[in-house]
């Protein structure tokens, strides 16, 4: 193993950095966890993720809000991390119609305060969460890093776009080697209770109708979560390097594809399993496995939403010789047995 790193990780009683941080401690790294425990869905699931990390001997957390700047401030200088992994967020595009104010406090002040002590600490590595929905209206299939991300269809997404460019500026100005993941539809154990995974397993056991939006005309790159959080781990590895260290390398070529910012040590990277998948197939596939149907409920197009996600992940492969590829029927059947040990089912 290499060297083991100190990573600070904001939202680790969420659902992805959960899984990271078990998966960093399970290498024998250091983490220190950094999460407000939000109301925005069942706070007995975020402690319990955070009850389970905490049996970790080299796991400490503080429990606070990113919009505290001095709680935020004083917690990474104490862990004095080598590695920051910024996922804490207001998270869900459907919310932002109802609670838009959430999405400025948490993604915008936020995600400024991290920066911020990113500058002060100038870690080796900064790390930061963006999302698929920064394509917006575009409709050509598959989403590669290079299409352009000027039309937004939530606020959600603009903060998410906008998290990329305050990320880009810092970097620019302060040197910090920073990489942004675009993550697709994720899900997996431990998931929130707002993801239509969830939402579709508890409607078919207690016999409710499921909402399936466009008539069941949607397609998702759904991505599981521990390939997710795998591409987090290598990435970490893959720092992008700053203008001079690249003027000074003789015959320095970038790799094909990559994002890498010609002015700052900063990139953009797709983190998707390559594939669109039907919706209606991924209701079959979670009927399957509970051996039970659902009670459809077929409704329009959500304002906001995208009928297809597919990523384009040639880029992580190059940088990290990986790719996910959980297939997923087999995700599914994970999370639901994970669903009935979790609800005693």
């Amino acid at each position: 193993m290499t060297q083991p790193l100190r990573v600070f990780i904001t939202g680790t009683a969420g659902f992805i950095g959960f899984h990271l941080a078990r998966l960093l401690l399970d290498e024998g790294h250091t983490v220190h966890g950094y999460d407000g425990i939000t109301d925005y869905y069942d706070v007995r699931l975020k402690q319990r993720r955070h009850a389970l990390l905490r049996e970790y001997p080299a796991f400490t957390a503080t429990e606070a809000m990113l919009e505290d700047a001095a709680a935020l401030e004083a917690a990474t200088r104490a862990a004095q991390p080598d590695v920051i992994v910024h996922l804490a967020a207001q998270a869900g595009v459907r919310y932002s119609l109802e609670n838009p104010r959430a999405y400025i406090d948490a993604n915008l002040v936020g995600t400024f305060h991290v920066l911020e002590v990113a500058r002060a600490l100038r870690p080796r590595h900064l790390l930061m969460a963006s999302t698929s929905s920064v394509y917006g209206a575009n409709t050509e299939l598959p989403f590669g890093e290079e299409r352009k991300t000027d039309t937004p269809l939530t606020l959600y997404a603009a903060t998410k776009k906008a998290n990329e460019a305050m990320a880009h500026a810092y970097a620019h100005l302060h040197g910090v080697p920073t990489t942004l993941f675009r993550f697709f539809t994720v899900y997996g154990p431990w998931g929130r209770p707002d993801m239509a995974l969830f939402k579709f397993t508890r409607g078919i056991l207690e016999g409710t109708p499921i909402d399936i939006y466009n008539h069941g005309e949607m397609y998702r790159d759904f991505t599981y979560v521990d390939d997710l959080v795998r591409a987090i781990r290598l990435l970490i590895d893959a720092v992008p390097s700053a203008p001079s260290e690249r003027h000074a390398a003789s015959g320095w070529q970038p790799l094909q594809g990559d994002t890498l910012s010609p002015v700052a040590p900063w990139r953009v990277v797709n983190i998707g399993n390559s594939d669109t998948v039907r919706l209606l197939d991924f209701v079959e596939a979670i009927e399957a496995e509970l051996g039970k149907p659902a009670i459809r409920n077929f409704l329009p197009m959500q304002s906001g939403d995208v009928p297809a996600t597919w990523a384009d992940c040639s880029l992580l492969k190059r940088l990290t010789g990986y790719a996910p590829q959980t297939p997923f029927r087999e995700g599914v059947a994970r999370f639901v047995r994970w669903y009935r040990e979790y609800h005693g089912v």
